[in-house]
């Protein structure tokens, strides 16, 4: 992997300043603006400069073309399967370093979502004080569909979505529209894909970051939500009735036993997509969302870089490898899972993968206000001359 300090010639990140008001485009557009090492260098650096800015009050987040962002690049992933993933690990470093401080940013953030927002590339904009969604947004977290698991800070913010919403969408992949999205809480507004570029201009405009003023203006241009009446946020009751369940076993069992009940047709494809699923991946993410209703966002993205890391790094599987290979590479929609079953999944090398490392190889988030911008992948263990990447035992 190309050190983040390498900056393109056509950078991943444009900004613009604007007296008091920043704004930063995510610019890979013909790879609906996935997470890169550049971009997620540029965008650290740029974020810690305009919080140390007295000047900048409002930063106003968007993406290059009919993406906001897609998540992790998966080719870029795959490319570090002979290197068993530590070739990437730079990158995961410092998304999930950054996602902490996205979460905790001390100036007011405005995120418009033009379009498709998914996995890593939605912890950009969940996070932030005003995330604004049109009919065009796409949002999903869809990486057990790959072998991947629920990360960059979702498995703490499934876990405090109403009931089991969040064990349904880090299990199925299942999709949310813009209206959804607010309706669960994911989002705070609704605008109109017309109304964006003007909402825009009103806001650089206003030229504050003052909350009060940046929310009226937002909700000059929104609109009062209502779900269409087949809408999966519907479905509420029978979600928290399977998805409550202990075991992803039994939530099959519970699914397959309501998809017989009239009414129940939508049941099908969701049973469809869970069955051709990892089963490893299926026991990942249930495991981590479930840990995240007793784990801080600090401690989610502490245990999701492990996470990331050991799967990655193929410690008990290459099924991210094998989903990636058939979603992106050879594109046959056949993965070979290993184990092909839920039942052959040891729980004991769940264990292992969930497993604390090393004090020192943990992801580096600072606990104090004064060492804020601390524990950059830089000055990490991981970053030392002349050393191999320490792996923990």
């Amino acid at each position: 992997m190309a050190s983040g300090a390498s900056i393109p010639a056509q950078q991943d990140v444009l900004v613009e300043e604007i007296d008091q008001v920043r704004i930063v485009t995510l610019n890979r557009p013909k790879q609906l603006n996935a997470i890169s090492p550049n971009l997620v260098f540029l965008l650290a650096k740029y974020l810690e400069n305009w919080e140390k800015d007295e000047k900048a009050e409002l930063i106003i987040m968007k993406g290059a073309g009919r993406a906001f962002c897609a998540g992790g690049d998966l080719r870029v992933f795959y490319g570090g399967k002979i290197t068993r993933g530590d070739s990437n690990l730079e990158v995961v470093y410092r998304f999930y370093w950054l996602c902490h401080h996205i979460s905790t940013y001390k100036k007011t953030q405005v995120a418009l979502v033009n379009g498709i927002s998914m996995g890593g590339g939605a912890a950009l904009m969940i996070p932030l004080k005003f995330s604004v969604v049109t009919e065009k947004t796409v949002f999903a977290t869809p990486e057990a569909s790959f072998g991947f698991h629920t990360d960059c800070g979702f498995s703490y913010y499934h876990s405090r979505l109403p009931a089991n919403l969040g064990e349904y969408l880090a299990l199925t992949g299942a999709r949310l529209n813009g209206k959804e999205l607010v309706a669960a809480g994911l989002a705070t507004h609704f605008v109109s894909s017309e109304k964006i570029g003007e909402l825009e201009k009103r806001l650089i405009s206003l030229n504050s970051g003052d909350e009060n003023a940046v929310r009226s203006v937002i909700e000059e241009f929104s609109s009062v939500v209502k779900l269409n009446e087949d809408s999966i946020l519907n479905k509420k009751s029978i979600i928290d009735e399977c998805f409550s369940k202990d075991s992803v076993e039994e939530i099959i069992k519970s699914l397959e036993a309501e998809s017989s009940k009239e009414g129940n047709g939508w049941i099908g494809p969701v049973l469809k997509e869970m069955k051709r699923t990892s089963p490893t991946a299926l026991k990942i993410a249930l495991r981590s969302v479930r840990e995240g209703r007793n784990q801080s966002l600090s401690e989610s993205l502490k245990k999701e870089f492990r996470l990331t890391m050991n799967i990655l790094r193929a410690t008990i599987s290459e099924d991210m490898y094998e989903g990636i290979r058939a979603l992106t590479i050879d594109k046959d929609n056949a993965p070979k899972w290993d184990p092909a079953t839920l039942d052959k999944v040891d729980d004991e090398k769940l264990d292992l993968i969930f497993k604390p490392f090393d004090k020192e190889l943990e992801l580096q988030i600072p606990e104090s206000e004064e060492c804020r911008w601390d524990g950059k992948y830089e000055n990490s263990a991981y970053a030392i001359p002349n050393r191999e990447t320490p792996i923990s035992t």
